[in-house]
């Protein structure tokens, strides 16, 4: 069903095109409602469909290594998604679910096409358009971090991990060190005036007791710094696949509107042509 052409003016989108073009590309477009809760598109399906929103909300996600569900960004009312699918046809490269019902306006290339044959100078206002989106999407790929390091480093700890960074983190403090002092003076004190000492002077047991203590923290503190290296390592591992993923993907995107600008310009050119020739005939 066709959609209102004034329904078209509110959305962000199309307020690049005027009223003609508006009206021209409500004959093609079709108008859908989603209730909360339902996927529109899953990765991996077909893609050369776009929405844009009328109201509602909706989440665009996929599964990272982890298995764990990412959110990479979150649309609302004005917005649009699933544009790349619909420039190159590829497959769907993340899943879409509302989160609220959600009216969205539904736009494949043959609406673009028939668009462009009749108005070609909306060629550029949509690759405006699609422009800034990609340049948005650039920066959410550029700042979006696959995983938070710490609560990668937090599932891999042990019980022995988090006693041995305890520890570490205690015997490290002046809480340790006070405390400790005062059990040596203590110690030192009433062994020095009682009538029966358990340890007189030169306090062997003291000596047995400190030389114990000094061969277990040795171990606890080793094993904590063995800890901070791995934490380093899980931290440079992650950032690297960020900074690979977002090169990559930039790299597409940027490829992906080159290529639309091509075809675009392509089609306007044949437009110009057709609409010469009539003119001439």
């Amino acid at each position: 069903m066709a959609t209102d052409a004034t329904l078209l003016a509110d959305v962000g989108f199309f307020k690049f095109l005027d009223e003609d073009e508006r009206a021209v590309l409500s004959q093609q477009i079709e108008q859908h409602t989603f209730p909360a809760g339902t996927t529109i598109f899953r990765e991996g399906d077909p893609g050369g469909i776009m929405y844009v929103i009328r109201s509602g909300k909706v989440d665009l996600w996929l599964y990272d290594e982890d298995h764990q569900r990412v959110v990479l960004a979150s649309f609302e009312e004005g917005e649009f998604f699933g544009e790349l699918s619909l420039l190159d046809q590829e497959p769907r490269s993340a899943t879409a679910t509302t989160v609220t019902e959600t009216e969205v306006l539904v736009v494949d290339r043959l609406d673009l096409r028939q668009l462009f044959a009749q108005k070609p100078d909306a060629a550029l206002d949509v690759v405006s358009a699609l422009g800034n989106r990609l340049r948005l999407t650039s920066n959410i790929v550029r700042s979006r971090a696959a995983r938070n390091p710490n609560e990668v480093i937090e599932e891999r700890l042990t019980v022995g991990d988090r006693m041995a960074d305890k520890l570490a983190a205690f015997g490290g403090s002046w809480r340790f060190i006070l405390t400790f002092g005062t059990l040596l003076i203590v110690w030192m004190i009433f062994n020095s005036i009682t009538a029966q000492p358990f340890d007189p002077f030169p306090f062997i047991l003291l000596n047995l007791v400190l030389s114990s203590l000094a061969a277990l923290q040795a171990p606890v503190i080793m094993m904590s710094q063995n800890r901070a290296d791995i934490k380093d390592r899980i931290r440079g591992e992650l950032d690297y696949r960020v900074n690979v993923k977002a090169e990559t993907e930039i790299a597409d995107l940027h490829a992906k509107l080159d290529e639309l600008r091509t075809d675009l310009m392509h089609a306007i050119d044949l437009a110009a042509r057709h609409n010469s020739a009539t003119d001439i005939s």
